[in-house]
């Protein structure tokens, strides 16, 4: 029986250094334009040295894409049912526009994949991903059926929040043509905005 050794601090390093250059690279270039040599150059090693760290290019997106779905579902997975429900999800909107903010690249990974039609990662959209969104639909449909949220479809909500909170990273230079922000505080507007904009959107109409 193999017993896997574990790794050196140099071996560690290394390996970092190979994903947040991949990641660098990939957020910019997708999947197809991204070459080794590129995340090679990136992280300042040698393309054999890449190649001992991971067998191929694709093992280096798919292992990012992986740790990258599990990070992304946290916020969700947060859902308090014991919690006030436009608390819970205005909290929920707010996290995932702050993963958007400080995760740019990532963000845009994940929509690259996406739009390729998600191919490395359908197994998980369809399997661990749809059960998550499934449980918190439920838990904003009991909401709703108890009169605490308005009557919106709950998916379709998730969807918005997805769209809404993402936008921000995936289109950040569409944002800043049109916005010309000196720094970032077109962030906090955005931050502001959606807060007020679900807030009013959860609020069940007065009987």
């Amino acid at each position: 029986m193999n017993v896997e050794r574990p790794q050196t601090r140099i071996q560690k390093r290394n390996r970092e250094a190979i994903l947040d250059a991949a990641l660098g690279v990939f957020s910019t270039e997708g999947f197809r334009g991204a070459t080794l040599d590129q995340i090679a150059s990136e992280a300042g090693l040698s393309k054999p040295n890449v190649l001992y760290y991971f067998a191929s290019k694709e093992a280096i997106y798919t292992e990012l894409l992986s740790h990258l779905l599990d990070t992304w579902l946290d916020p969700l997975r947060e859902l308090d049912p014991a919690g006030d429900p436009i608390d819970e999800i205005v909290s929920y909107v707010l996290r995932k526009f702050e993963m958007s903010r400080a995760f740019p690249r990532e963000s845009r990974l994940f929509a690259n994949e996406i739009v390729q039609g998600a191919p490395r990662i359908i197994d998980q959209i369809e399997g661990p991903l749809k059960e998550l969104v499934d449980e918190k639909a439920a838990l904003i449909e009991a909401w709703q059926k108890a009169g605490r949220l308005a009557a919106l479809d709950a998916r379709h909500l998730i969807f918005s929040i997805w769209a809404t909170t993402q936008h921000y990273a995936d289109f950040d230079a569409q944002v800043r043509g049109i916005l010309k922000p000196t720094d970032d505080e077109h962030l906090t507007a955005a931050s502001e905005f959606l807060t007020s904009f679900y807030r009013r959107a959860l609020t069940p109409s007065p009987d």
